[in-house]
């Protein structure tokens, strides 16, 4: 515990804990003291009761923490001192030695606000003293506990350094300049007082937390007990401004509650200038003011209000010039190539499938693999000539997963689905066909942008979408996998009646 010193005929915090008095402590200093002293007579860590008033609860909660027998670390030290300075020589045994290391540990995580801190910290002290340095390893139980009280600190720390704010006080209160009133979870109040200390300057400040306070007067720190009860004993002038500034940039089009008290914890909130406000603007957005797509201030301008909805105000990735440039998914860093639609330009009838298969993707055209022939028998049963209907998918991409040396087919994700929307929209307004037969679930779900749309429900019934008849129908690599002869021939069956109604509505 740094340095050694001369040893004196009466113990000092060992004869209180032996007297059964507990200790009390109100700091590292003076706990490290006492610590030392106890090391030093081998007083075990069971033997010893610490007791702080800055852990929680009363006291003198236990039965055996009378008010009569509880002395304060200090006080139990004091004779000793007092008596080694008579006879000229410093108080205690030969002080223990300890890593840097573990004294720095100990020194953070003794700001850590959990129950019996110093004693656990002596357990530490005692279990290193004892030859188990392991204990500072965070791979046993309690260097694992040390590590996160340490860990807790840090992030107090950072937190503190990050949400507290500080407020100008009027010209003519005198110093200090700027007050800020901050609720830590841990003793930080010291060590972050340093850290504006080297920040601000000359420029005079006060930290005020329900427990302490700290002033800089532009050259020394001073630290005092608690001057304030709350951040409404703070007035400032600008605040008002502020608060005007802030509501005006607020957008509730792009309000995203879950992820602004993820970078704020609620706890800071309170504390914030902005804090008093934020409830309300975030109320006012859920119950509608995302619709004028700015702040009721906004919407109250004169001039014609343009409702907008909160998906639409999400910025938009930039239209690829081509769809072999196309980067809206990841499908094209192991497709061949992207295959496009084929097909007359104002053809009546589109049909839309899911993807290119293995055999599209060699030669870069649509439906010429085993499902696109048993698409051209269907067609020819429903009197409908291949080369006057439009082809095309909707993802552009083949999306597959190696199984030895094949590359078998992988049902394309909805985010894929929608990336690719992009270019189904595009052939649409090109074509303009009065049919649009959907093969399959994947196409069903691109062609009606309804995720959740189920093929069972619509299959053989067609329905109307933006001005359009869709008719949907199985899948042709569904044919071919279904098992059973006469569920093929069902299926097949479905197929040419849905490519026959589709070829009736565009008449």
């Amino acid at each position: 515990m740094g340095g050694t010193a001369s040893s004196v005929s009466a113990p000092a915090a060992a004869a209180t804990v032996a007297a059964g008095r507990p200790l009390l402590v109100h700091s590292f200093d003076e706990w490290r003291r006492a610590a030392r002293d106890l090391l030093a007579h081998q007083v075990a860590p069971h033997q010893v009761q610490w007791i702080s008033h800055k852990d929680g609860g009363d006291l003198f909660a236990h039965a055996d923490a009378d008010p009569a027998t509880v002395v304060t670390a200090d006080a139990a030290l004091a004779p000793a001192q007092a008596q080694a300075a008579m006879d000229g020589h410093a108080p205690g045994a030969a002080a223990p030695r300890i890593s840097r290391k573990l004294m720095d540990m100990l020194q953070t995580a003794a700001c850590c606000r959990v129950p019996n801190r110093w004693a656990f910290l002596y357990l530490v002290l005692w279990r290193w003293q004892q030859g188990e340095h392991a204990v500072i390893s965070a791979a046993d139980e309690d260097g694992a506990k040390l590590h996160a009280m340490v860990k807790a600190v840090k992030r107090e720390e950072h937190d503190m350094h990050a949400y507290i704010r500080f407020r100008e006080r009027r010209d003519d209160a005198g110093p200090p300049r700027f007050v800020a009133w901050f609720e830590p979870a841990h003793d930080v109040l010291p060590q972050v007082a340093k850290h504006f200390a080297s920040r601000m300057g000359r420029v005079t400040w006060m930290i005020a937390t329900p427990d302490a306070s700290v002033m800089w007067d532009g050259c020394t720190l001073h630290s005092t007990g608690p001057l304030m009860r709350g951040p409404e004993d703070i007035v400032d002038a600008g605040e008002a401004l502020w608060l005007t500034y802030y509501r005006s940039i607020f957008n509730p089009a792009r309000l995203n509650a879950e992820l602004m008290h993820g970078h704020i914890p609620s706890r800071f909130w309170k504390n914030l200038p902005e804090g008093s406000v934020v409830p309300a603007m975030v109320s006012q957005a859920a119950t509608g003011a995302r619709q004028v797509g700015q702040t009721r201030s906004v919407g109250a301008r004169g001039g014609t209000a343009i409702p907008i909805a909160a998906d639409k105000a999400q910025p938009q990735r930039q239209a690829p010039s081509t769809l072999d440039a196309c980067r809206r998914c990841p499908l094209w860093e192991h497709a061949t190539q992207a295959v496009a639609g084929v097909g007359p330009a104002q053809a009546r009838i589109m049909l839309v499938g899911e993807q290119p298969g293995d055999q599209e993707d060699l030669a870069g055209l649509p439906f010429v693999g085993p499902a696109g022939q048993l698409l051209e028998r269907a067609l020819e049963q429903a009197a409908l000539d291949r080369r006057t209907v439009y082809l095309t998918n909707a993802v552009k991409h083949f999306k597959w997963e190696p199984r030895g040396k094949r590359r078998m087919h992988k049902t394309p994700a909805q985010r894929e689905v929608e990336a690719c929307n992009y270019w189904l929209e595009s052939e649409l307004a090109q074509v303009q066909p009065n049919v649009i037969v959907a093969l399959g679930s994947t196409a069903l779900k691109a062609i009606t942008g309804n995720p959740h749309a189920a093929l069972k429900d619509v299959l053989g019934q067609p329905f109307q979408h933006q001005g359009r008849w869709i008719v949907t129908i199985y899948h042709p690599a569904y044919v071919l996998r279904v098992p059973g002869e006469a569920n093929k021939q069902q299926a097949m069956t479905v197929m040419v009646e849905g490519l026959r109604e589709a070829r009736r509505l565009a008449l």
